[in-house]
């Protein structure tokens, strides 16, 4: 076989910015999957480039002229950065392959513009690649795997990688690992409701433990389980027996119901500082926060309780929204949220908009099936500055309405000062109060609402009535693409939000 220059980028970052916040965290989202194809591909016998790309080295296609086959990872936000990067490295000879959500959630989209498109990977995947890696056009190939892999490389496997990422983190640096794939709860708006819960070894989980001891004096771990704790006991044992109290520091996404009194005693002991709980709607999806039997005001009180509770061990806590699910009705869903930010300080809260990322989850063929899901252009579905999916209890001004009041009340400067005073230590205090204060929700809502009564052609999209891209989307996607702009394939901008029912359909015939 020959040997091939491998280039991989990992994108952090929407494109090339200058983001202040993005300077000081993007590299600490690097992902484990980029660094298990980087240690794939030099254990197949090539020679790999391994890029974590945090938006801040220029347009990333400083490396296309001596690479022969490029692979990038990418969420959906990235996508028209990543569409431009493989034009640009296609020109200069070489063969893309895309992985990650995007790559899953819309193959027949990215299919147009990599000659690879890689669903569940593992090492054979990269191996064909590899040993194929040829131009497939004007369609890619695309190469899926039955499932998840079953082990995945060591952190020490993967350091070189995780170390050249975290030489772009100037302050924080958190180390990638994962000890579990998908989820067993059945969110019907979640991506890894139907990928089957897997544990990985603890043995390896400990023994990475071990050996991130000897690279750091505290070394700060970012568990990407999609849910961490499922088989808390058998986490908490590996852990103990492999960290000293008090030496290491870990941030994990859990579910309220994984967090008992008992178990937040632990994870504090055991030297956890940061949880993202999902609480998502005071309506539904009960079964994550132990909340099946109430919803409304009780179900505020409860959370609002549950996550005091959680800040008295655990010093950082994110607390994540969706808004416009369709069991929320009226104001009265935002009203809630606001009187849950009013008992619950301390919480920084995420809000997502609504969004059906093409494939991901078993509602999105609902949504699409009923005419719902809209061509929004990748670049805004970043769950903040747009949603894709016409809401199913609200006209358009007055879900912005609402939309732009509850923001307000959580970036108010009252809310950043009661947060400001409830957090501790200083470096929770300085990090959630520097979140709130460069937060541009609020402006870009308003604008967004203020097209929806005053620009017929923004409203005629939003409406369904239009394929054609607003004018204020395009010269955002330009502005934030900068030189990437002009390298972006024809049709870019554009999709079929309909592709996967579509090739159901096809499929069933």
């Amino acid at each position: 076989m020959k040997r091939l220059n491998v280039t991989i980028i990992d994108m952090t970052a929407q494109g090339p910015t200058r983001d202040p916040f993005g300077w000081l965290m993007n590299a600490n989202y690097a992902s484990v999957m980029p660094q298990a194809v980087a240690v794939w591909a030099e254990e197949l016998g090539h020679r790999v480039n391994y890029q974590c790309y945090t938006g801040f080295e220029g347009e990333g296609t400083d490396w296309a002229d001596e690479t022969d086959v490029l692979f990038i990872g990418a969420f959906t936000y990235s996508a028209q950065a990543v569409y431009a990067i493989s034009n640009v490295y296609r020109r200069a000879g070489a063969v893309t392959a895309l992985g990650g959500p995007h790559a899953r959630c819309y193959p027949e989209d990215a299919a147009k513009y990599f000659d690879y498109v890689l669903g569940f990977t593992g090492k054979p995947e990269i191996d064909a690649v590899l040993g194929d890696a040829a131009p497939h056009r004007p369609l890619g190939r695309q190469i899926s795997a039955p499932g998840q892999p079953r082990t995945l490389p060591s952190v020490r496997e993967r350091w070189k990688f995780v170390d050249a990422a975290l030489k772009k983190a100037p302050v924080a640096k958190l180390v990638p690992m994962i000890g579990s794939m998908g989820c067993p709860y059945t969110c019907s708006f979640c991506i890894d409701s139907t990928v089957d819960y897997q544990p990985l070894s603890f043995e390896e989980l400990k023994a990475d433990l071990r050996f991130l001891r000897t690279k750091f004096r505290r070394p700060r771990v970012g568990w990407h389980d999609p849910n961490f704790g499922i088989r808390f006991n058998d986490y908490m044992d590996a852990i103990e027996e492999a960290v000293p109290p008090g030496s290491m520091n870990f941030v994990a996404e859990s579910s309220l119901s994984l967090l008992s009194e008992a178990n937040l005693k632990r994870l504090k002991k055991n030297g956890f500082i940061g949880m993202l709980p999902g609480i998502e709607s005071w309506y539904d999806y009960g079964n994550k926060s132990k909340t099946t039997r109430v919803q409304g005001m009780e179900k505020v009180k409860q959370v609002a309780d549950h996550v005091n509770l959680i800040l008295d061990h655990i010093p950082f806590v994110q607390t994540n929204f969706i808004l416009g699910l369709d069991c929320d009705e009226g104001a009265e869903p935002f009203d809630l949220t606001k009187q849950f930010l009013d008992l619950a300080p301390g919480a920084y809260p995420a809000f997502s908009l609504l969004t059906a990322y093409g494939r991901a989850a078993p509602v999105n063929m609902e949504l699409q099936s009923a005419g719902r899901v809209l061509p929004t252009p990748f670049h805004l579905l970043d769950s903040n500055h747009a949603t894709n999916v016409a809401p199913a209890n609200y006209g358009w001004e007055e879900f912005y309405d609402l939309t732009v009041e509850v923001t307000r009340h959580a970036l108010s400067r009252t809310a950043i000062g009661k947060r400001f005073r409830a957090n501790s230590p200083w470096k929770i205090k300085w990090l959630n109060w520097a979140r709130g204060v460069t937060n541009d929700r609020i402006g870009y809502q308003m604008t967004v609402r203020r097209l929806l009564s005053e620009d017929a052609g923004f409203r005629a999209f939003v409406d369904g009535e239009t394929g054609i891209v607003p004018e204020f989307y395009v010269d955002r996607i330009r502005k934030k693409l900068g030189k990437l702009w002009s390298c972006l394939p024809e049709g870019a901008l554009e999709h079929d939000p309909n592709a996967y029912s579509k090739s159901m359909a096809v499929a069933a015939e």
